[in-house]
């Protein structure tokens, strides 16, 4: 029995890896069909991408160039901007503070910053800021310094840690809703939590991070240091979009170094790294707080962050939210999935992690316009055993859009009309140049049924597809047939 016991389980274990490999070559296999062609259609110069499963990375690699004017390559472990990933780093750092007794969450924000918005009796508080719903919309500070770093400046003062106060009290007529009752995601209030964390700390924002987040995970080379990151051998070369593709721009965050009483103009979103080292993090996320060298969290607080706080308009997958410094939905292929993005315009990146199945993904570029949760998700979905073309409703939508996309005509070619696909959306393109949106009546693109709107009036415009593929769209008195 013993025996037969010991090779039965031998035979299990077998098979598990063999599916685990499986897996893995299925990722790789959809990654490398699909990428490019991603890149390709948002310009994207050089992208990396890491996943990671119990602890090790099992698959990375990256495509095109870190800078484009030299052909160099990107790398895994090209540094990037992770631009809005870095909140999360703050929302640690906040909660580290808070386990040593040196603040709560529940601390009203005027007890450690000369902050002055707010309603009588409505305190905002830190938990308030960390989970985007402190009553007040984005104040749009990103903007204002980051167009200065990329040579188009506002013209609003934001050199110092008073003009940003200045302007953020400023703003005293801006409270439309009662803190923690809608989500406004809010790069003023993160700049905010990283005062916090310098003034209670005692340190410059940029430097507590260093020291007590990233340094301890093993993430040597991830900085906020911007003479560090361009004296990196493997660093990114920022691009911004143009109208005939992308150029080669600077890194928009001043370096704090230079300016250390407002080093907490960063925490918005000015960590450099690359997905090797955040693989590190992520790993981190995945255990509960937990690494190689100890803990940064107590599992408890890792807890705390990773559940919803506030909601945010459903999803994909239904109900989904934030938690502190992440993005949570709590129904993606029946488990809890844990997000965020991040984008300094010049360079972005994107992770995602199913802690109950000890995976995640890292994905970074040097440019914007890359949709990158749909590939996330899709890495994801085949790790979890799923077909990412039926899971990820995404990619499904897509299809379905560039399916209709084309030149359509009547009879004999009289009337002609193209149906173009921009930003997420479908129009109707008159010869004139004219543009007219069609809405979907299902927003999963299920149905070929749409309809546009003329001073509140709702015109159909329906699309069908016969047995052979062949596309008709009808508007108002007219069977249009998209030329092959």
């Amino acid at each position: 029995m013993r025996i037969f016991w010991c090779s039965a389980l031998a035979a299990v274990l077998a098979a598990n890896v063999q599916a685990a490999d499986e897996r893995i070559d299925a990722v790789q296999d959809w990654v490398e069909s699909n990428v490019p062609e991603l890149m390709r259609a948002a310009r994207m110069p050089g992208f990396a991408i890491a996943v990671v499963s119990d602890g090790e990375i099992i698959y990375s690699d990256a495509f095109g160039a870190r800078d484009p004017a030299k052909n160099l390559p990107a790398t895994t472990d090209t540094l990037f901007g992770i631009g809005s990933i870095t909140k999360s780093f703050v929302a640690i750092s906040i909660l580290q503070l808070a386990e040593q007794g040196k603040l709560s969450i529940d601390d009203p924000i005027v007890k450690h910053l000369p902050f002055e918005l707010g309603r009588p009796n409505e305190p905002i508080l830190i938990r308030h800021f960390l989970s985007h719903s402190p009553g007040f919309p984005s104040l749009a500070s990103s903007t204002v310094l980051l167009s200065r770093g990329l040579g188009e400046d506002t013209g609003v003062p934001m050199s110092s840690s008073d003009d940003f106060f200045r302007f953020v009290n400023g703003a005293k007529d801006e409270i439309v809703f009662s803190p923690g009752e809608h989500f406004f995601y809010n790069n003023a209030a993160w700049r905010m939590l990283g005062a916090i964390v310098q003034n209670v700390s005692g340190m410059p924002f940029h430097e507590y991070v260093t020291e007590n987040v990233i340094h301890p995970l093993g993430m040597t080379r991830s900085t906020f240091d911007i003479d560090q990151l361009y004296a990196d051998p493997d660093h990114l070369t920022p691009h911004r979009k143009t109208a005939d593709g992308v150029e080669a721009t600077n890194f928009p965050y001043p370096n704090p170094v230079d300016n250390k009483a407002f080093s907490f103009l960063t925490a918005a979103g000015g960590i450099t790294s690359s997905v090797t080292e955040m693989s590190l993090y992520l790993n981190m996320l995945i255990d509960a707080g937990t690494h190689s060298g100890g803990e940064l969290i107590s599992q408890r607080s890792m807890r705390d962050m990773q559940r919803l706080h506030i909601r945010e308009p459903d999803g994909y997958y239904g109900t989904t939210g934030y938690g502190f410094g992440v993005g949570v939905t709590p129904d993606f292929l029946g488990e809890l999935l844990i997000d965020h993005g991040g984008s300094i315009a010049v360079s972005t990146a994107h992770m995602a992690l199913v802690p109950g199945e000890k995976i995640g993904v890292v994905m970074m570029g040097n440019s914007s316009g890359m949709s990158y949760a749909p590939i996330g998700e899709a890495v994801l979905a085949i790790l979890m055993g799923e077909d990412p073309d039926t899971a990820v409703p995404a990619f499904g939508i897509v299809k379905r859009m560039q399916q209709l996309v084309g030149a359509y005509s009547v009879y004999r070619d009289v009337e002609t009309i193209d149906v173009v696909s921009e930003k997420g959306m479908l129009y109707l393109q008159q010869s004139g140049g004219g543009q007219t949106p069609l809405i979907p009546e299902d927003a999963a693109y299920d149905s070929l049924d749409f309809y546009t709107l003329n001073n509140g009036r709702k015109s159909p415009v329906n699309f069908r597809v016969d047995d052979d593929g062949q596309v008709s769209l009808i508007v108002g008195r007219y069977v249009y047939r998209k030329n092959k």
